[in-house]
This record gives C-alpha cells, sequence and structure tokens, in this order.
C-alpha cells in the first residue's frame, strides 16, 4: 500500500467520524454499537496516521526487480528501507542502499538497490574473482557469484560511494557506470517484509 493510498483510506474513514460527531441520528445504530463503532473508527485513524507519518518520512518499501543482489535478496521481494538512518550517520561499508543513480547508468527515474562496497578516498579494484579495498582483499560472505572482470584500481572521490550488486556477474554497478553520489542515496535496507518465508532483518 502507497503513502497516498493510506492517506485515502484515513480521509474516508475520518468522514465517518465526523458522521458520527455531527449527525449521530443518521446511524441507525444502538448506542452500544455507536461507541463501539466509534472507539473502533478512532483507533484505526489514529494508527492510521501513525503509519502514514513512518512511510513518510521515516520507511518506504522497495519491490526488487531484479537479479543483480541474488542471492541475499530475490527477485519479487519485497524490503523496508529506512530513509531516516542517514540524516543521523553517514552510509557504512557492507550497507544495502536504496538510491537514485547518476545519469551514466541511463535508468531515468528507475531507483537502483546494491552494496556499499567503497567509501570516498577508498582505492577499489577488481582482480581474480576479489574485491580489493587499499590493497586488501574485502571478507563478502554474501557473495555467492564473484565477479568475472578485472577493474584497475580507482579512488572513490570524496562525497561519493563505489557500489556493487551480490550477484557480480550479473549487476550493473559502479565497475559499469561510476560512483554514486552520497546526496543520491534515499536510504538503507533493513528488512525484508515479503514474501513471509523469507521474512529477515538484513544485516
Amino acid at each position: 500500500m502507497t503513502a497516498k493510498q493510506l492517506a485515502m483510506i484515513i480521509l474516508v474513514l475520518a468522514a465517518a467520524r465526523l458522521v458520527f460527531y455531527f449527525a449521530p441520528s443518521l446511524i441507525h445504530l444502538s448506542d452500544k454499537w455507536k461507541r463501539f463503532t466509534v472507539e473502533y473508527l478512532d483507533s484505526v485513524i489514529v494508527a492510521g496516521v501513525t503509519a502514514l507519518f513512518i512511510i513518510h518520512f521515516l520507511f518506504r518499501t522497495f519491490y526488487i526487480p531484479s537479479g543483480s543482489m541474488i542471492p541475499t535478496l530475490q527477485i519479487k521481494d519485497y524490503i523496508l528501507v529506512n530513509e531516516f538512518v542517514y540524516r543521523l550517520k553517514e552510509p557504512a561499508r557492507g550497507d544495502i542502499v536504496v538510491f537514485k543513480p547518476p545519469p551514466e547508468a541511463n535508468a531515468g527515474d528507475k531507483e537502483f538497490i546494491k552494496r556499499v562496497v567503497g567509501l570516498p578516498g577508498d582505492k577499489v579494484a577488481v582482480d581474480d574473482g576479489k574485491v580489493y579495498i587499499n590493497g586488501n582483499p574485502l571478507s563478502e560472505p554474501y557473495v555467492a557469484n564473484p565477479p568475472d572482470y578485472i577493474m584497475e584500481a580507482a579512488t572513490v572521490p570524496e562525497g561519493h560511494l563505489f557500489v556493487m550488486g551480490d550477484n557480480r556477474p550479473a549487476s550493473a554497478d559502479s565497475h559499469i557506470w561510476g560512483y554514486v553520489p552520497a546526496r543520491n542515496v534515499i536510504g538503507k535496507a533493513v528488512l525484508i517484509l515479503l514474501p513471509p518465508g523469507r521474512a529477515r532483518v538484513l544485516k
């Protein structure tokens, strides 16, 4: 459910609540059922407003459309993204982030999800199926398919991130279209919501 859909439902419920308040004679229910309905509406409206605030300002959902993050994220997974966390701190290596890709990605209005591999000032290289950060191989237990390409060492500019998909051979990421401006990061993926059998916290 989108924030817009939730807002419409809240408006309908609020309208029904106003009828109970201003024109109770129009409601043909016993006093007991009127009290029950009013209490129910009040509870749902408060919960809905709270959920709307959380969705709009703190969290959002994101649908996984491709296999670039396999095995961590599967196609058709729905995940919860924390949009507030990076107002308090900078992205860290290993974070899974949703972001607006740079123009070089030719993605239009699409949003991407990848893992942060290189931070500002890091020298990133790929060779022999491994990612190297400042000359040291990166430990990546979440990668099942290592990169099948070579990338010469390059330094991540200030204010940018080097991101990669966990499914390295099948991911169009920073090794192809370059660095992501940190300001383009929308939030951090924190939880797989659906399908129910895959629900879990992302570490």
